[in-house]
């Protein structure tokens, strides 16, 4: 921006929109934004002071974000920081309503967005506001209840918001921010979620680093080691992969990661799920919780560069590791994963570099020095990139991802991308056969065509690649191939636009300063003019073959297909492309060309001419002159010399004429100024022919000259300012190859009418357009009767008049509409300069177009309803007299996303800075225009626009579907833009819906609500978040049940009905009734006031104003709380009204529910009905019923108080350690039954702590406790104590008969077999019991001992329902009342325990589960001692034991770490009874057990448990193994099914209670944080010894299940010191007799290391330690574990976890050459006793080493390769089992090298091939 504009603004714009610069009309823009900003100010800061905050400041924010969608942040950056901390402001006012909450929350987001604007310094923020408004409503303690409804964007704006406020988080918040989260960090608990989610979202990371100490260093050593150590990825990991992510992005060269690094990257590379091995299960929660791929790729591109290369190292192992998972023949879920990892990485290090070298410092961290990205690290970058892209450009999923890739790989090294991708792309242009490949590879192409074509200097050559590739791309030009057709259409256009086509092969000659490169490029230059006539005989050869079929002639569809259209897209485009870049010599050649074909053929106007029409309008726009001497002299004169006019068919030559005319006037409305005569001969002859084509046609050219005249437009899109240029000695076209647009001299040139071309229009309009309105105004006055057909073609007439020239008639005008709404802030509209000056001295047709249709519309309906064509004309135009002013919205949409689409395809993200070509920026331009001149914000609702709108309610309700669908779609539209005239449409609407109504016809009733319905974008009436809104509509719908038009029979109607209804539900939000704005707001709106360029116009509110405006909002809150209870009586009037159909009392119900909120009780009436609904017929009502009183009971809780204890105070210890887990100043809160609560006096001294969480980790710095009893509210009290809500609670439960009822409906069957115990009912009787105490208990005792003693299903789920609630609700009862609860429970319990059946035992888990969750377990030690009684005592089977167990564990999994005693207890009474028979006892112990050990974590900062160990367990299991441990025979499951008494051997037992052992690893794998390693690996031997080796599924449960654990144990993640263990481990089991261990001991290390890959590679002796194992298992006696072991070498080869080296080599070789004996002829029943063993083995050890290292490469030759193939083919005829494996290795090379075998070829030998050839035709079958 030039300093004059500063000076002329008064201040220095943060960041304006520079394509304003560049419009035609500039010069207006500065005073317009200012008087723009200055109402900002002043309104803004007014409706903030006078507390208005609707309509007013909504009103004045909405218009702020227009501003800066017209300006961007066009004003100073003290107005900056002002807007800012205003909308904070806003956003945080506690009471706001959600809706409004929002809209705050996203302009605050854009006005953050570009945080380099305003620095730490300019601007700090609270965080706790934020936390408070996100803990409010994402963790809503209401919500569940239904009392509040949060619309489901919610979250997600929250995030955004948080996001955007964190760089400006003072330098204390991450203190204060650990201080406040530390406490929640429990892992055994949800809270954990929650506090790594806050930690994610919150920690700011972008503090300078003399602040680091005050920043991450505070939390980063704690965080990283967690999340090293937590092993089986739980669902906060993820969080913390974020928050790393961006730390590191963040502070780059701050951080030492390299101890990481190895960990990082195996963690990566287990979150892709790849499938590894043959028999591998997936633990479901690797799938759920994997990481996401946007973080980890922000993650690996910020550890790059830096000293130590190791990121870089580790990258191409990830990638040298996966790249064969990125072969086209692969597929699988895990194949999106690792596309999107190829996509975004490179995209990321672009980022990340354009960052360092390009980005205009800010005031953010630079990255230092000695972390700069060098070149190296990019080569190498690229380098370990390069060969998973090339494979996935072919992938399954398409070559989008790849093409994305590529383009940002070819940004960094062009040298290297572009290449391979040439290499693929010419032969996949020769080839017929597969059309894949060349999509795929052209594809890719157009992502590198700009790296291509500008060269630079590391790719010199490749802009030579440029014409073989256009000439090769022609033949794809193919009528036969759609998809072939449109990728060529779109790679030539990409090219092309880049490239001025000049022949400058002549400058070779005439200049001598020219390089090679230079020099082949000139002399290529010639081929232009060859490739521009070639493309154009292709373009023809299209054409002929897409004329119309003769068979589609007769039909009616006269309309190109789908495909014909896109195709028809492509071409036009295409070519107008291709022409813009010619030089005017070729321009010359093909315009005759094109002009001789459409001349001498004549096309049906359908199909083929609309695409020769639009190749002539293409020539024509390129330029005008040259073009229209040709083609207008032509065409008028065969329209002329055709003169019989007036059939009803035409003449097909001069369809094709005027076809043709009118295509080519869409070019400079000047130009066509000089054949004005002409034109207009033209148009009175042909706009009244009779034939509706004939005069579509010529409406059609009457339209393309008024807007050619009219419109302001850039003539050229050409990719250099000034057109294409010849060569001269001074410049060469060439070196413009690929260059950049200059945004500072674009150059664009503009068409802005003129004042003759504005005169033209006007005559034009005078002269076919008055006579027109005249016509119809006689025909509606009845003067004169006009046919249908003319009316239509009048109406044709009118519309195109038009839109050809609305830019130039000025907007409608008229009286305002009295205002709906008494606000005290001006509610003004906003015009926007959009370079026309309207001339009021003419007549405004506008106006008149609108005095004639609207009584033209009315008689219509009147006189012929049916008339649906000249209804649909109307309806355009009254959507065009309202909003047209020169384009539509729908237009500029797709504009804009075909904008965005191809800038997306070639930009540079490297250079950054706007650096697209001319062309785009042109758009860009324009598209700025468009936006301005579709800005319509607030206007102003006038009477004219008042008629308009009715008529379209009118036709809205009209008789014919099709005629209300489009008239409604247009009403939508019109009430979105004019300020609050809804409350003027809605209760015209709702008259058809009245039941008083008699004439209401059914299509109107259906009308009327599809009305309220809206669409799908735009509005909905039914559902205005307003009081005065939802209580007309809401009401109304119900009522219109009694309707007479509405029928329950229609099903449309009933259909309508419930989606209005499911519609309502789904948007409704609550709406506010508290509006009131706090001081602190004001103070910032009247600081804002007060800073002056531009001064604020409307300046402060005097005092008086002020206490106007307090008095206003005060009635407002009132006014909404009488708003709302009228609703709520309103809704229960139609309720009672005995005539209303069962359909809407289900409505009325669902209404109702929305209307509890947590902020006002519900009226007691309508507390009453919901009551009295618990015992209705219906279930739905009674369902919604419970939820509703269950939301009630909410509201009428009574707050209880409570008090900040210092917990070091009630420990008796006064240190605070960094320690997690069991201190001893925690020790008091855990259950110990010595010192349990027996009697009122310890009940009262008792510190209870309800939630779990609290004081594991730190304490909090003020730990709330419930106050004593007698500073709570009475428990008790009498009915005249209570409320009216309450006493209609009280009388109803109090009543027998209701209670018998409501327990008898709750103890049906709702939907059998489905049904699971209900938390909405638990809700109902914990709010019962927690407000009125056990005031009803005496009528539910019976009933609760009757439906315990009845084994039904359903029966059972009520009373587990009623004892949760009870057990949850008793709270706060006194103790006496508690005890006399578990007096009476305790039987219940045990009754119910001993009755449970497989139907309810999940139910009653789900119970007592329920009734454990946030209660001390010291309150609850009935309950715990009674469950311990004895939980597998064998009385009613096993069955019964294994249900006990189930609902223990749902008890002691709630309390987590606060009962170790009883879990010693539980263990030490199960350790005996490990010995299970029945396999259900079995499972339910094996989780028990994991529950059990759940607690012994081994996590950094966290003292060892006090709870049971798992060590200690498993040494103890292990001395009961000994039998099987010890013996060497084969382990059988021998036992048989019955527990017989009498002591059996010890063998026996011992493998009861190894399957128990196998269910308790099997459940532990997936569920606990970390593995125990150590432990598991004692128990490994036996597993191995069982597992089998085959899939087979007979076998047995035991050995079935040791598999399944030693395939989850492989997979288990490992800590670096734990690796040698495992492999001792491995290596004495690979040493055993059997030969499925040694077996096995191959798969388990085949999944073990991919799994824990990096881990293994950064330390070497593990690798040798691994290598020496499989090579010594390749010598194996056994025939099986040799195959193995070669198959798990070549993996290993083929992830490059070993290499193959000469010794490896070399070892092979001298192994396959052990000489075997020579046979003696004897008989042949004695040939291979003859042979020793061992060297046989060793030979084929040899050869299947060898084969292992060629199947390690699939899918290329590497070097060593063909010697190694020439060395196994001389064991082709050994003796078996060699021969065996050198075929199925020749065999298999054969399948996977046969796609690519020509590139393969090259590389070996002629003589090794003839050998290669021999042998894979045929091995030998006679040998």
């Amino acid at each position: 921006m030039g300093s004059g504009s500063t000076e002329f603004l008064g201040f220095v714009p943060q960041k304006d929109i520079v394509y304003n610069e560049l419009l035609p009309y500039k010069d207006k823009l500065d005073e317009e934004s200012n008087e723009f900003l200055a109402q900002i100010k002043g309104n803004l800061g007014r409706a903030v002071q006078l507390r208005e905050i609707w309509p007013g400041v909504l009103f004045w924010t909405r218009k702020l974000s227009t501003y800066m969608r017209l300006y961007g942040r066009k004003f100073s950056k003290e107005d900056h920081v002002h807007f800012v901390k205003l909308l904070y402001e806003l956003v945080t006012i506690p009471k706001l309503e959600i809706s409004m909450m929002q809209c705050f929350a996203r302009l605050l987001i854009t006005l953050l967005k570009k945080k380099e604007l305003l620095s730490r310094e300019d601007l700090e923020l609270p965080w706790r506001p934020l936390y408070e408004l996100q803990d409010r409503i994402l963790y809503s303690k209401t919500e569940h209840l239904g009392l509040n409804w949060f619309p489901s964007s919610v979250e997600a704006v929250l995030k955004a918001l948080i996001k955007n406020c964190r760089p400006y988080f003072p330098e204390s918040a991450t203190q204060e921010m650990l201080e406040e989260w530390r406490p929640l960090m429990c892992p055994f608990d949800v809270t954990m979620q929650k506090a790594m989610g806050y930690f994610e979202l919150f920690l700011p990371t972008t503090l300078p680093p003399e602040l680091h100490d005050k920043g991450f260093k505070l939390w980063f050593d704690e965080l990283i080691s967690l999340w090293v150590s937590v092993q089986n990825l739980p669902s906060w990991e993820v969080n913390l992969v974020s928050l790393f992510a961006r730390l590191a992005n963040d502070n780059i060269g701050y951080i030492d990661w390299d101890p990481y690094i190895p960990k990082i990257f195996t963690r990566i590379l287990r979150s892709l799920n790849l499938p590894v091995g043959s028999s591998q299960m997936l633990v479901s929660r690797y799938l759920t919780n994997a990481y996401d791929i946007s973080h980890v790729v922000i993650w690996i591109s910020a550890l790059l560069g830096g000293p130590s290369k190791q990121t870089q190292t580790q990258l191409s192992g990830l990638f040298n590791s996966i790249a064969s998972f990125f072969h086209p023949s692969n597929h699988g879920r895990w194949l999106m994963k690792l596309m999107k990892l190829v996509q975004r990485l490179p995209a990321s290090v672009v980022k990340r570099l354009h960052r360092e070298r390009y980005r205009t410092p800010t005031w953010l961290t630079p990255v230092p020095e000695s972390h700069l990205l060098s070149e190296q690290d990019i080569t190498d970058f690229v380098e370990s990139m390069k060969q998973p892209v090339l494979l996935a450009m072919f992938s399954k999923t398409g070559s989008l991802d790849a093409a994305q890739a590529l383009q940002n790989l070819a940004l960094l090294r062009p040298d290297l991308v572009i290449p391979p991708v040439l290499e693929k792309t010419y032969p996949a242009m020769e080839t017929l056969t597969e059309p894949h490949q060349l999509t795929a590879t052209l594809s890719c192409m157009i992502g590198v065509a700009r790296s291509l074509v500008a060269g630079g200097q590391r790719f010199p050559e490749g802009p030579t690649h440029m014409l073989p590739l256009l000439m090769r791309a022609l033949p794809g030009v193919d009528p036969n191939d759609f998809s072939k057709c449109m990728i060529t259409f779109q790679f030539l256009a990409t090219f092309v636009t880049l490239v001025p086509l000049v022949d400058c092969s002549a400058a070779v000659q005439t200049r001598n300063d020219l390089t090679q490169v230079e020099k082949v490029l000139c002399s290529a230059s010639a081929e232009f003019e060859d490739f521009v006539l070639q493309f154009i005989d292709r373009c023809f050869a299209l054409i002929d073959t897409s004329t119309l079929e003769q068979t589609r002639e007769e039909m009616e569809t006269e309309k190109m297909t789908h495909l014909e259209s896109l195709v028809e897209l492509g071409l036009s485009s295409t070519f107008s492309t291709i022409l813009t870049q010619c030089s005017m010599e070729i321009f010359q050649v093909a315009l005759e060309k094109v002009f001789n074909f459409a001349t001498t053929n004549i096309f049906e106007t359908h199909v083929a001419g609309r695409m020769v029409a639009n190749m002539c309008r293409a020539a024509t726009k390129c330029h005008p002159a040259e073009a229209l001497k040709l083609f207008l002299p032509h065409c008028c004169n065969a329209i002329f010399q055709i003169s019989e006019l007036n059939e009803e068919e035409l003449d097909k030559e001069l369809m094709w004429n005027l076809q043709l005319l009118s295509e080519v006037t869409r070019v400079d409305g000047d130009q066509l100024l000089l054949y004005r005569s002409q034109l207009v001969q033209i148009l009175q002859l042909t706009l009244h022919l009779k034939c509706k084509q004939g005069y579509n046609l010529a409406c059609k050219l009457l339209y393309h000259i008024l807007r050619s005249m009219s419109l302001i437009y850039p003539r050229e899109y050409c990719s250099m300012s000034g057109g294409v240029q010849q060569h001269t000695d001074t410049y060469l076209p060439i070196k413009d190859w690929g260059r950049p647009g200059d945004l500072l001299n674009l150059g664009i040139q503009w068409h802005v009418p003129s004042t003759e071309e504005k005169e033209f229009v006007f005559y034009l309009l005078d002269l076919l357009l008055k006579p027109e309105l005249r016509h119809l105004q006689k025909h509606t006055q009845g003067e004169q009767d006009i046919s249908r057909d003319d009316v239509l073609q009048s109406l044709s007439i009118v519309h195109n008049c038009f839109l050809g020239a609305s830019s130039l008639l000025p907007p409608l005008n008229g009286e305002p509409v009295p205002e709906k709404i008494n606000s005290m802030i001006q509610l003004c509209e906003t015009n926007v300069y959009t370079g026309v000056d309207y001339d009021l001295s003419r007549e405004n047709y506008r106006e008149d177009i609108c005095k004639v249709i609207r009584p033209l519309l009315h008689h219509t309906l009147e006189h012929s309803e049916d008339d649906i064509k000249s209804l649909f004309s109307i309806i355009k135009i009254i959507n065009d007299l309202l909003h047209f002013k020169g384009s539509h919205k729908h237009e500029f949409d797709s504009h804009w996303k075909s904008f965005s689409l191809i800038k997306k395809s070639m930009e540079n993200k490297l250079h950054g800075s706007k650096q697209h070509i001319r062309a785009l920026l042109i758009d860009r331009v324009m598209l700025q225009h468009e936006l301005r001149n579709l800005t319509k914000d607030g206007c102003c609702y006038r009477s004219v626009h008042q008629d308009l709108i009715n008529d379209l309610l009118r036709l809205s309700t009209s008789r014919y579907s099709q005629v209300r669908s489009k008239a409604q779609n247009v009403l939508f539209t019109a009430l979105g833009t004019y300020s609050l005239c809804c409350r003027d449409v809605i209760p015209a609407v709702l008259e058809y819906l009245d039941p008083d109504r008699t004439d209401v016809t059914q299509q109107q009733f259906k009308g009327a609500l599809y009305c309220l319905f809206g669409n799908h974008s735009g509005i909905c009436l039914a559902n205005l978040q307003y009081w005065d809104c939802i209580a007309l509509t809401w009401p109304a719908i119900l009522r219109s049940g009694m309707s007479p038009s509405m029928s329950l029979e229609e099903s449309s109607v009933v259909r309508l009905f419930d989606d209005l209804a499911d519609k309502i539900h789904r948007q409704y939000e609550t709406i506010g009734i508290d509006f009131s704005i706090p001081e602190s707001c004001v103070e910032v709106a009247l600081k804002m006031m007060k800073s002056s360029n531009p001064e604020p116009t409307p300046c402060a509110a005097s005092e008086q104003e002020e206490l106007e405006g307090r008095k206003r909002q005060e009635q407002k809150n009132k006014d909404s709380v009488q708003k709302y209870e009228k609703l709520v009586v309103d809704l229960l009037d139609s309720l009672y009204d005995r005539n209303l159909p069962w359909k809407f009392e289900q409505i009325a119900i669902g209404f109702l529910s929305l209307m509890l909120r947590d902020d006002h009780p519900l009226p007691s009436s309508a507390v009453l009905f919901f009551v009295e609904s618990l015992n209705h017929d219906s279930l739905l009502v009674r369902n919604g019923a419970i939820s509703a009183v269950s939301g009630i009971l909410k509201q009428l809780k009574r707050p209880h108080k409570k008090v900040a204890v210092n917990p070091y105070d009630i420990s008796e210890l006064k240190t605070s350690s960094l320690l997690a887990g069991d201190r001893p100043d925690n020790q008091w809160l855990r259950y110990d039954s010595s010192r349990l609560p027996r009697s009122q006096q310890d009940w009262n001294e008792c510190c209870f702590i309800e939630k779990t969480h609290w004081g594991y980790s730190t304490w909090p710095r003020k730990l709330l406790l419930y106050a004593p009893l007698e500073e709570q509210p009475k428990q008790g009290k009498t009915r005249e104590e209570m409320n009216e809500s309450e006493q209609i609670i009280y009388d109803h439960f109090s009543d027998q008969q209701f209670i018998d009822q409501f327990i008898q409906y709750l103890s049906l069957e709702d939907r059998k077999g489905k049904d699971k115990f209900s938390p909405r009912r638990f809700c109902l009787f914990k709010g019962i019991f927690r407000n009125f105490d056990d005031a009803f208990l005496p009528l539910l005792k019976p009933h609760m001992e009757r439906l315990v003693a009845d084994s039904h299903e359903s029966t059972q789920r009520c009373v587990a329902e009623i004892i949760s609630g009870l057990i949850r609700g008793s709270k706060h009862w006194s103790y006496s009342k508690v005890e006399k609860l578990w007096a009476l429970l305790c039987p219940l319990l045990r009754k119910a325990l001993s009755n449970i059946t497989i139907e309810t035992y999940a139910d009653w888990g789900t119970c007592i589960a329920t009734a454990c969750e946030s209660r001390d377990p010291r309150k609850l030690h009935w309950l715990f001692e009674m469950l311990m009684e004895s939980p597998v005592t064998g009385e009613g089977g096993s069955f019964v034991d294994a249900c006990r167990l189930y609902v223990l564990q749902g008890g002691l999994a709630q309390q987590e770490w606060r009962v170790p005693e009883l879990l010693h207890r539980l263990l030490q009474y199960l350790e005996p009874k490990l010995t299970q028979v029945y396999k259900n006892v079995r499972e339910r112990i094996g989780s028990v057990l994991t529950y059990i050990f759940m607690i012994d974590v081994n996590l950094p900062h966290t003292q060892p448990t006090t709870s049971p160990r798992i060590a200690e367990f498993t040494e103890r299991v292990l001395a009961r193994l000994k039998p099987l441990t010890e013996g060497e025979e084969e382990i059988q499951n021998h036992v048989v099914e019955e527990n017989t008494e009498g002591d059996q051997d010890e063998r026996t037992q011992a493998i009861k209670l190894l399957k128990t052992v196998l269910k308790w690893l099997m459940t532990s794998a997936g569920r606990s944080f970390s593995s125990v390693v150590p432990e598991q690996l004692r128990l490994l031997p036996l597993l191995f010894k069982i597992a089998p080796v085959e899939n087979d599924d007979s076998y047995d449960e035991m050995k079935r299940d040791a598999k399944t654990c030693l395939s989850l144990m492989s997979q288990g993640l490992l800590y670096s010191e734990q690796i040698p263990q495992v492999l001792s481990a491995l290596e004495e089991i690979s040493r055993s007799s059997s030969w499925h261990a040694r077996y096995t001991v191959l798969t388990f290390l085949q999944i073990m290391v991919f799994y824990n890959l990096f881990t293994f590679l950064s330390d070497t002796k593990a690798v040798s330690d691994v290598r020496a194992l499989v090579l010594s298992l390749l010598e194996d006696e056994q025939l099986e574990v040799r195959e193995m072991a070669a198959t798990t070498l070549s993996g290993f080869l083929q992830c490059n976890f070993l290499c193959i080296d000469e010794p490896m080599q070399a070892h092979f070789e001298a192994l396959s050459k052990t000489r075997l004996p020579k046979r003696k002829r004897r008989e042949l029943g004695s040939v291979v006793d003859t042979i020793p063993s061992a060297d046989l083995v060793r030979r084929h050890a040899g050869v299947l080493g060898l084969s292992a290292c060629i199947l390690s490469s699939p899918y290329d030759v590497p070097t060593w390769m063909p010697q190694i193939l020439m060395d196994l083919s001389a064991h082709l005829n050994d003796t078996q089992p060699i021969e065996m494996s050198v075929k199925k290795t020749l065999s298999d090379f054969r399948r996977t090298h046969h796609d690519n075998w020509q590139e393969h070829k090259q590389k070996f030998t002629d003589d090794q091939l003839l050998v290669l050839t021999d042998l894979l035709v045929s091995p030998c079958y006679y040998a």
